[in-house]
């Protein structure tokens, strides 16, 4: 039995990152970058519980009224994080899909887990707060988790290019290998910055024995 270089369009500051003043002109935008780029910095140091308002504006070389500013607190901001990082992975799978076209949820599985270990090895704090599902910080009106809209990108993709037809079990599957893809990918790089390699196999282990038991 079985047991499993894009490029970025500009963030867009939506409900799911609510900031004090939308940084519409490009100077705003390069600042709120600049302070959520402090902010995963400190959270690749420290992890995202120890974050402070005033460790991002230390880092940042800003003020901290520059910072309330934009965010009326730490959850704020890890918000806005959370969303950025989320567009940043849900783009680059999607280009990763295109290039390699993977013809079944396995193969596309296959892709996210590449797509997601990209993230883990190069994006600052991402380990730590990966889309935000680890910590339940999305606003009370926010809609899907980031891991269901991971698994969205997986599933238009094999219906609107490879045309398959998933049922309900084979769709919560998908779901549910891109959660325990996240949880062991974050274990893999609790204390490794290239992740432990036999965890990271188990990843994909158990991901993909998930959705084929569910076509099985």
């Amino acid at each position: 039995m079985c047991i499993i270089s894009t490029v970025e369009k500009p963030f867009s500051y939506s409900s799911s990152a609510p900031i004090r003043i939308e940084p519409v002109q490009a100077r705003s935008a390069a600042r709120v970058g600049a302070l959520l780029d402090a902010a995963c910095q400190v959270m690749h140091e420290v992890g995202f519980e120890p974050l402070t308002t005033a460790l991002v504006a230390e880092r940042a070389g800003a003020s901290i009224g520059t910072v309330y500013r934009y965010f009326p607190d730490r959850v704020a901001v890890l918000q806005a994080v959370a969303a950025r990082s989320l567009e940043r992975v849900t783009s680059a799978l999607r280009t990763d899909l295109e290039r390699e076209q993977p013809g079944d949820v396995s193969g596309a599985l296959a892709t996210a887990l590449e797509t997601l270990l990209r993230f883990f090895r190069e994006e600052p704090g991402f380990r730590s707060l990966r889309v935000g599902d680890v910590l339940d910080i999305r606003p009370s009106s926010g809609g899907r988790a980031g891991n269901a809209e991971i698994a969205g990108v997986i599933k238009d993709y094999l219906h609107e290019v490879q045309r398959l037809r998933l049922d309900s079990s084979e769709r919560v599957s998908i779901e549910t290998a891109i959660d325990v893809m996240d949880a062991l990918l974050g274990r893999a790089f609790m204390h490794s910055d290239r992740g432990e390699s036999a965890v990271i196999a188990e990843a994909k282990r158990v991901s993909l024995c998930i959705v084929n038991e569910a076509t099985a």
